[in-house]
């Protein structure tokens, strides 16, 4: 099993690319680690290229950067909102713009894109971030249109709370609320999130193309 992992987060160090490609390899797959940012075209299309040159071929690409810069309208500095949308929302673009033309070559491929469920119903001090999850579900709907037809599926999850670093800061009185949304009542764990992506990239969703898939325990319902 051959295995290219890619670390795109923007601001992400060569350790956690290196961490992410030590724990494939030690399951027994093949990875290669790149510290990209996803708001910079021209790192981007670099670390395209060099995947491209060392496996022939890319079948696969996961939109997963985020960051956030949480405030309410009142407060927010347009550094925050701009900073939120260059890595969330062009980040998305860039990164599939830079790989569509590889996967038109080959006639196939599989894009997977990050929303949130906050792109869904927003959320409070979120306007920054839940516009640029609200992006992301629009242009994978009109890419969906665009790729469909030429055997490229485009799809998106929206995680609910997750148990990551995102949420270490977060107070437990606040982390009580977040569990309580959920009809799940508990927050979600990483692999769970991670099985929704293996399968929409996977054979097994080839018939999948412009959904959004909500894993959050059901919290907007």
């Amino acid at each position: 099993m051959s295995i290219t992992m890619l670390s795109v987060a923007a601001g992400a160090g060569a350790a956690k690319a290196e961490s992410a490609v030590n724990t494939v390899r030690a399951e027994g797959g093949k990875a290669d680690g790149y510290v990209v940012n996803v708001a910079a075209r021209a790192t981007v299309d670099a670390m395209m290229t060099a995947v491209k040159d060392r496996h022939g071929r890319i079948d696969i690409l996961v939109n997963s950067a985020g960051i956030t810069r949480d405030a309410r309208l009142i407060k927010m500095k347009e550094a925050e909102f701009d900073a939120v949308i260059d890595v969330n929302l062009k980040g998305v673009f860039n990164c599939t713009q830079s790989v569509v033309e590889t996967m038109l070559a080959q006639g196939s491929g599989a894009i997977v894109n990050t929303s949130s469920i906050a792109g869904i119903y927003g959320n409070f001090g979120q306007g920054n971030y839940a516009a640029s999850k609200a992006g992301v579900v629009g242009m994978t709907k009109a890419w969906a249109r665009e790729l469909g037809p030429k055997n490229i599926r485009v799809n998106a999850v929206a995680p609910g709370a997750t148990a990551s670093q995102m949420l270490e800061s977060v107070p437990e009185e606040v982390l009580k609320q977040i569990r309580e949304a959920s009809w799940l009542r508990r927050i979600g764990k990483p692999e769970e999130i991670a099985s929704v992506y293996a399968f929409l990239a996977s054979d097994e969703a080839s018939y999948i193309n412009g959904t959004l898939v909500e894993v959050s325990g059901g919290v907007s319902v």
